[in-house]
This record gives structure tokens, sequence and C-alpha cells, in this order.
């Protein structure tokens, strides 16, 4: 806290003078989002962490996309019961709200990955 201080009866104020609470001792200064702009060691293999994380997300979310569509032929081949109209219902019209919402999820989950990676940066 920096203040300029006049003594009674004096017309100049005092030097300014900083108030130090407490010192931190072993305290070192992270510089990772300097790190990361200059494309330092350090900085390279936070990106690559982050675009592996953002790859494993992709592929993860694609295969539970690409088991739920082909699970649909697979069940009505299964049960030969169910009439071929149901089949087209599903595949026609009931995927496309559910491939809204996995991309809604998939929104999500990649923003919070790359909002952990800002966090790391700015720590």
């Amino acid at each position: 806290m920096d203040r300029a201080v006049t003594a009674p009866g004096a017309g100049s104020p005092r030097a300014r003078e900083r108030v130090v609470l407490a010192h931190r001792r072993g305290a070192r200064v992270v510089r990772t989002r300097v790190e990361v702009q200059e494309h330092t060691e350090v900085g390279e293999a936070m990106i690559r962490a982050l675009v592996r994380a953002q790859l494993g997300l992709a592929l993860r979310v694609a295969a539970g996309v690409v088991a739920l569509v082909c699970a649909v032929p697979l069940v009505m081949f299964a049960v030969p019961a169910l009439p071929d109209a149901v089949a087209w219902v599903v595949l026609g019209v009931a995927v496309y709200p559910v491939l809204y919402a996995v991309g809604r999820l998939y929104i999500r989950l990649a923003e919070r990955t790359e909002q952990e990676f800002v966090d790391l940066a700015d720590d």
C-alpha cells in the first residue's frame, strides 16, 4: 500500500513508502502463459496435451455415436417381428435429436477442456 504522508506542521510530503505485510519465501514465478506463447518445450508439451485431450474426447464421442447408430439395424435384424417402418422412423427421425444432444455435450466438454488449459496457463 503506497501513501504519501504529510508530517504535522511540515509543508512537503514525506517520501513514498511501500508497506509489505508478508514476504513470500520460496515462491517461484510460473510463466506458463509465456511458455505457451513463445512455443518453448514446456509450452509445446502443454499444447500437445490439449490437442491429445481434444482428440481423445472427439474419438470417444464419435465411437459412441457410431455404436448407437449401428445398434439400430442390429436390433432390427435380431428382432425380425418389428416392422421395417420402425427402423426408418428411428434412423430417419429419432436420430437427429440424439445427434443434437451429443453435439451439445461434446461442445460443453471441449470448452471445459479448453478452460482447464487456460486456467493452467494462467496459474
